[in-house]
């Protein structure tokens, strides 16, 4: 293996076409690993066989020479490729469908990653429709996110690409067709007529010397589409707009990385919050905020097995530690150490690209009160895991007994100087609640008197130094003046009544101070040019979670009305496939940072389920036994 050269080639689909924006793609999963797809036929990301393993198709960040993976027809009097006329998920599935047409003829690349115990493979598979239509496969495989040119090998009339030795195993690449090397690419020029089908599968292997078993045909094509539509058939909401529902579902469901439980935020790095800015970070990891958040939701909407799995998953990741770490490696690895990848000049020149993440090491008071929070309505929904979680709850607050009145880094995890955040304290106050409550029930056993006295004097310490008497609102830090998005969450947890008129100043005073004139809200103000309080310069979008906390929160406070207005401003902004990044830009119309992103799915299922009513601990229609 090399480092990366620059190599001329001919192919005709070598030069990738403009930079579509990140909504123009689409999302594979196999609850392992994930890729994306663009409306060309490039598979311009691969992370296999975990979320956070090294791409091997790395030009999402870079340019072509980083590796991508292209099905697409060829054979115009111009030499350049057909443009896909559509694409969209079949049924509730993720299995992708992209079809061309010219003249007479069509066909369709549906595009998946096998879900299950197996070798973890991505598999594409051509259909011809009708005529008969030219294509061409180029496989430009770059492991170390585009940094290396690997070895190539046939075997048998299989090729495999040699992976470094820090990442372990190959990649076998099979096929129906014919496939010869050029270089280190693997390309397969093809016809297919109306009823063919030309089949690939690209499988990742521990064992460099074991091919994966099997062929590549239409039976995992079957496999895959039954595993998704049955996963969608358990979503107990029959409510409005149930595809909308099914979709964020299906997305938060590929976000599972299924042999641990653990939930990442999004499935890659690095997607800015700015075009051109610094704000760029690896989200492919389990956060036990959102994590907690995604399990609640999930729960919410039949999926109670799933959240069970990830409170697992959370417990063993954080046993023995003296103070809860705040993400994790999907396996539970605790050392995530940040670095710049200098070789990859970003998304449209979003620099540093990163990997890793330093806020791995930062002190995050609200984490706590997001994690009992949901422990206590998991234990509300399933009484046989009552004592287990109670006693995580009661650590929980143990812990946070020693440091809950330490400034943190807050929700948004600042990178400057450490705050007083109002959305960590309440949040504090929220962990101690529902440790009492879980004592008082006989679930656990803990000091019952001793913090019932702490959470009367968090909440008082809170009304009176995170709560500004002339805004009538609670302020992002104590002593401040600022707002803060997050306090729409804090007033989501039992705080204070929903008819408290804090809650009401407070709800009223971020959608006047942070909401915009194109229906979104902001996380908080930033400073433009200047550095911002996040300690980056520059600006960012609407951070679409914010968006469905103000639709919540409206329909707590009995506004109902306004609340399906701001939702509807957020469904809008999805993407055809039913997806969303973490933020969007309405001055540009598009969306922005990591994607797709659990956080704005969870902002979505959180402010349906607020709109029909649905009780924090119960689920709307529950659909067969599921624990």
């Amino acid at each position: 293996m090399s480092a990366l050269p620059t190599i001329p080639h001919q192919h005709t689909l070598d030069r990738l076409p403009t930079r579509p924006r990140i909504e123009d793609h689409g999302l594979l999963s196999d609850q392992r690993g994930s890729a994306l797809v663009r409306r060309d036929g490039s598979i311009v990301w691969l992370c296999m066989p975990r979320f956070d393993d090294a791409a091997v198709f790395a030009s999402l960040l870079g340019t072509e020479q980083h590796g991508f993976w292209q099905i697409a027809p060829t054979g115009l009097m111009d030499g350049t490729a057909v443009p896909a006329s559509s694409r969209q998920y079949a049924g509730n599935s993720l299995v992708l469908q992209t079809t061309w047409s010219h003249g007479t003829a069509s066909a369709v690349v549906s595009d998946f990653m096998v879900p299950g115990g197996g070798a973890p493979r991505l598999v594409r598979i051509v259909t011809g429709l009708s005529g008969t239509m030219t294509m061409r496969s180029l496989l430009r495989a770059r492991p170390g996110y585009g940094a290396i040119v690997p070895r190539v090998s046939e075997f048998d009339g299989r090729h495999a690409v040699d992976l470094p030795e820090s990442d372990g195993g190959r990649l076998w690449l099979d096929a129906t067709v014919p496939v010869h090397v050029d270089r280190a690419d693997l390309v397969s020029d093809f016809t297919v007529a109306a009823g063919q089908t030309v089949a690939f599968g690209l499988s990742w292997r521990e064992d460099v010397d074991s091919p994966p078993p099997g062929p590549v045909d239409n039976s995992l094509l079957k496999f895959t589409l039954d595993f998704w539509e049955a996963w969608a058939e358990r979503c107990s909401y029959s409510g409005p707009d149930r595809e909308a529902v099914v979709r964020s579902v299906l997305t938060l469901g590929a976000l599972i990385y299924a042999p641990t439980g653990a939930i990442v935020a999004a499935p890659t790095t690095s997607l800015p919050e700015e075009i051109g800015g610094v704000r760029n970070y690896d989200y492919r990891y389990g956060w036990l905020r959102d994590g907690a958040l995604t399990a609640g939701v999930l729960r919410k909407y039949g999926y109670l097995r799933e959240a069970l799995a990830w409170v697992s998953w959370a417990v063993q990741a954080t046993y023995g530690q003296d103070r809860r770490q705040i993400m994790f490696g999907v396996g539970g690895e605790r050392e995530l150490p940040e670095r710049e990848l200098s070789w990859l000049p970003g998304y449209e020149r979003s620099a540093p690209v990163r990997i890793g993440n330093a806020a791995a090491d930062q002190l995050q008071v609200d984490i706590y009160g997001e994690l009992a929070v949901e422990l206590h309505d998991l234990a509300q929904a399933d009484s046989s895991w009552s004592r287990r979680l109670g006693s995580f709850i009661v650590a929980l607050a143990e812990e946070l007994e020693q440091i809950w009145d330490r400034p943190d880094s807050g929700i948004w995890e600042m990178r400057g100087p450490e705050r007083h955040f109002t959305h960590s304290k309440i949040m504090a106050w929220a962990t101690f609640d529902r440790a009492i409550r879980a004592i008082e029930a006989g679930h656990a056993d803990g000091p019952l008197e001793r913090w019932r006295t702490l959470r009367e004097t968090i909440h008082a310490e809170v009304c009176e130094k995170g709560f500004d008497d002339d805004l009538a609102s609670f302020t992002q830090s104590y002593g401040a003046r600022e707002l803060d998005a997050s306090l729409l969450h804090a007033m989501l947890v039992g705080f204070l009544p929903a008819d408290d008129k804090r809650v009401i100043g407070t709800i009223e005073a971020v959608q006047r101070e942070l909401g915009t004139d194109d229906g979104f809200v902001l996380r908080y103000r930033t400073a433009g040019d200047d550095v911002a309080v996040d300690g980056f310069p520059g600006d960012e979008g609407r951070f679409l979670i914010c968006t469905g906390w103000l639709a919540e929160a409206l329909a707590l406070i009995g506004r109902p009305d306004e609340a399906r207005i701001v939702l509807e401003g957020l469904l809008a902004v999805r993407n055809g496939l039913g997806l969303l990044a973490e933020e969007y830009d309405p001055r540009e119309a598009r969306q922005l940072g990591n994607f797709p992103q659990a956080f704005s799915h969870v902002g979505h299922l959180g402010a349906t389920a607020a709109l029909v009513g649905l009780h924090a601990s119960s689920t709307l229609r529950l659909v067969g036994a599921e624990s």
